[in-house]
């Protein structure tokens, strides 16, 4: 199962993975590209991964919620490449037996995301400036995991 796209997320698409009559809590989680106007204000995001080791881990990640919250199930889809404010970069979506059940594992996904993916991304300003922003500027960073090498300009 693939967990990054280059193109728009289809919520339809994740929803079907963890659909069943017997799961009736239902959480789903979009992440989307915002203007940070105290950031320099934000025109898109291009986010640049390591396929192999973000789609282990987002497997890892998703393995874990059973144990934690039995009969809940997570389907995570994370883009790459340039994303325009507005557009979604990551979704997920869970779904439990009772709604308290997929909002914790919905939080668990999102929250494991940003601490174990070694994923960077490159920030377009307004002014036409970019700046890299990766695993090192966030918290539970893993040292030796560098960014991937930036194309000549």
């Amino acid at each position: 199962m693939t967990h990054l796209t280059q193109q728009p997320i289809s919520l339809d698409a994740l929803l079907a993975r963890v659909a069943s009559p017997e799961r009736g809590g239902t959480c789903i989680f979009l992440g989307t590209v915002r203007n940070a106007a105290d950031d320099g204000g934000v025109t898109a995001i291009e986010y640049s991964v390591y396929d192999e080791m973000v789609e282990a881990e987002l497997g890892r990640i998703e393995s874990e919620v059973a144990p934690r919250w039995p009969g809940a199930h997570v389907a995570t889809m994370h883009r790459v490449g340039r994303i325009g404010v507005g557009e979604a970069s990551v979704a997920i979506v869970a779904t439990a037996p009772h709604r308290a059940e997929a909002f914790a594992a919905c939080r668990y996904v999102i929250e494991e995301v940003k601490r174990r993916l070694p994923i960077w991304k490159q920030e377009y300003r307004l002014d036409g400036s970019t700046t890299w922003v990766g695993p090192s500027e966030a918290p539970g960073h893993r040292p030796g995991v560098s960014p991937p090498e930036q194309a000549p300009a």
